[in-house]
């Protein structure tokens, strides 16, 4: 069954050709009427996902912790901007919040930074803080950024080798005009099209990808940090190094389907390349710690001291709970090594905490 978006699509393929993957997934999330996060909230059971903050508070009380440190090794400027990405329902920032009043002295101005109208009046519902529609927006001085599964959901460009070179793969319709399928583009060479040089040896059929708007972020993150201080922590599924593979899927009611079968009604995302984000980071000036697995990260800053001081507090079935979360978000065949953080930091500042070692 089309979706409006779908019909809407066709029509703008017909009219000015195909598209890249990039510009599907952009309108597919974000189109301002039929976007996936414009329209709804997408998180929980009665959604199609579930994030770390909403799995267990102890993810967003150990995360409250992390910006204490850094905020420590910043110096203790006064205030301190939290800024997060893609804040979801608010969650991670409510439970940051709730954990950084055993630090009074610090003066915390959080952000958010959120195009969704719905998500906005989620987030209101959690938080006291200020919104922007970009990290643009929000004002200059020493901050901290938290972005947790929010790199993933950046518009890649995907690109099949063929021969020597590559050739773009695209988004266009049927011959018999019924539904979105995949094509080709001409043939382009890997720098043009923005690939790493770790993919020259891959072989033909292989699918690579690259996400401009990740990179840029990267960038523009790193070269605040370098200019005003401070740290920003990415919390994300993805691999450590550059290399070939289609990770594009589409989630939708907790199961995977056709990334082309419901633009706008199915989350779309793919993994991140961590080694290309560090090396965007480290030229536009900030200093890279990890990427680390969320496990190491979060075992690192007391998970599991944490759990145990839970539930000694908690009733057999709390505790059970508290059990299956935490292995949730640190099991190896969970989110504990697919998930990994990545800390990009003003290079005068001591190494963040998960990372020193």
């Amino acid at each position: 069954m089309p979706t409006p978006l779908s019909m809407l699509l066709a029509e703008r393929i017909r009219r000015a050709g195909p598209l890249t993957v990039a510009d599907y997934m952009q309108a597919a999330l974000g189109h301002p009427e039929h976007g996936y996060y414009r329209t709804r909230d997408p998180l929980g059971a009665a959604g199609d996902f579930v994030t770390a903050p909403e799995i267990s508070q102890i993810f967003g009380e150990l995360i409250g912790l992390w910006i204490a440190d850094c905020w420590d090794g910043m110096g203790r400027p006064d205030p301190l901007r939290i800024v997060e990405l893609g804040p979801g329902r608010g969650t991670l920032m409510a439970d940051v919040l709730r954990t950084l009043k055993v630090v009074p002295e610090l003066a915390a101005d959080p952000w958010l930074v959120e195009t969704s109208p719905v998500l906005r009046e989620a987030q209101r519902q959690r938080v006291a803080a200020r919104w922007a529609d970009t990290l643009a927006d929000v004002p200059a001085g020493p901050m901290i950024l938290i972005a947790n599964e929010f790199l993933d959901a950046l518009p890649i460009r995907q690109f099949v080798r063929d021969g020597g070179g590559w050739r773009e793969r695209l988004v266009t319709v049927s011959a018999d005009g019924g539904a979105l399928e995949w094509t080709l583009g001409a043939p382009v060479g890997r720098e043009a099209a923005g690939l790493p040089a770790a993919l020259e040896a891959a072989r033909d059929g292989d699918v690579a990808e690259t996400c401009p708007d990740a990179l840029a972020l990267a960038a523009e993150v790193a070269a605040r940090l370098a200019r005003g201080g401070g740290a920003a922590l990415f919390i994300d599924y993805g691999t450590t190094a550059s290399r070939p593979g289609d990770s594009l899927q589409a989630v939708r009611a907790h199961q995977y389907q056709d990334p082309l079968a419901a633009p706008g009604d199915a989350d779309l995302t793919a993994h991140v390349d961590f080694a290309a984000l560090a090396d965007a980071a480290r030229a536009a000036g900030a200093a890279v710690h990890g990427p680390a697995p969320q496990s190491l990260f979060l075992e690192a800053l007391g998970v599991f001291g944490r759990a145990q001081a839970l539930k000694r507090r908690a009733t057999a079935a709390q505790a059970r709970e508290i059990d299956l979360a935490v292995h949730r978000l640190t099991a190896p065949d969970q989110m504990g090594s697919l998930f990994k953080a990545i800390a990009l930091a003003d290079p005068s500042m001591p190494p963040p905490a998960g990372f020193a070692s």
